[in-house]
């Protein structure tokens, strides 16, 4: 297995930050994701090795692993026991070791240090896959819903639903979508993180929306209907008199899906703007002075 450099393929240097690492990640992956470069076999390429680097660099102890033993990181632990296994056969003698491996070196040790026993054990023993992680970005629009999507993940399509109300944020796991487990050892699982973008007029808060209604004074002063936007469509309210600016309103049920409660929804809250009017007539004025006179 060839030794490949993951802060290579991400552009960063060894001593680059948890932060470094997941704005390197999302640079490239948006770059290179097969939806944005359709029948692109370079792109597909770049992707898989940008998620397989990012799956090592962005999990700390994934890292120390790699940092230490290169190509052979996931054996990190076997070889360990191995080792211990080997200064107790040997009756406590102690193997000297440094930790300080290159490319090449953990495989060369592993051998000479157990011989062919030891790599027949090896090879027999089974291993789980390498989870994968990924991020899905989605408009508000779209988790209202549930709905199906399928994702690319290393070469791979995978047919997901996508519960309606889901936050963003929010991480799932899809079991056995990961990385291949290695002699018959099971596969790892994909992890998939939602970034929910609101280009709405609606503020959101777990099952419950937020938004205004702009009023005019006449109507907030008389009483009256007014029409107003909800997530799915328009309602008409009924406007009680001497509405007051910044009057806010519930419509119980009106808000967003809650996730994976079929049927269920929180509420929505509409808060008054009251319009005061502009460019008035000589006429309009002189009406509203004499209103003043009379308060």
């Amino acid at each position: 297995m060839p030794y490949i450099d993951y802060y290579k393929i991400l552009g960063i240097s060894k001593s680059a930050s948890e932060k470094d690492i997941k704005k390197a990640y999302r640079k490239l992956a948006r770059k290179y994701h097969p939806d944005l470069n359709p029948n692109d076999k370079e792109a597909e390429k770049k992707f898989k090795e940008i998620n397989e680097a990012n799956e090592v660099l962005s999990h700390p102890e994934n890292r120390k692993k790699y940092d230490e033993h290169g190509k052979d990181w996931k054996h990190a632990e076997e070889f360990e026991k191995a080792r211990q296994q080997q200064q107790q056969h040997q009756g406590g003698r102690q193997q000297q070791y440094s930790g300080g491996f290159d490319e090449s070196d953990f495989s060369d040790f592993f051998e000479s240090m157990f011989g062919g026993a030891s790599r027949q054990r090896s090879s027999s023993t089974m291993f789980r896959g390498q989870d994968f992680n990924a991020e899905l970005q989605l408009e508000l629009k779209d988790v209202y819903a549930s709905n199906k999507r399928t994702l690319t993940v290393n070469n791979k399509n995978i047919r997901i639903t996508i519960p309606a109300g889901i936050e963003n944020g929010q991480v799932i796991k899809i079991a056995g979508h990961g990385g291949k487990g290695v002699n018959k050892g099971p596969n790892g699982d994909l992890y998939i993180k939602f970034i929910i973008v609101n280009n709405t007029n609606f503020k959101r808060d777990k099952s419950n929306l937020y938004t205004t209604a702009d009023l005019d004074l006449y109507k907030a002063l008389l009483g009256g209907d007014v029409t107003v936007n909800t997530f799915d469509g328009k309602v008409k309210l009924k406007v009680k008199p001497e509405t007051q600016n910044g009057t806010q309103v519930k419509l119980k049920g009106k808000g967003f899906p809650v996730y994976k409660k079929d049927g269920e929804f929180g509420d929505l809250y509409i808060t008054y703007n009251i319009k005061t009017p502009t460019n008035l007539t000589d006429k309009e004025k002189e009406l509203f002075t004499e209103l003043a006179k009379l308060r």
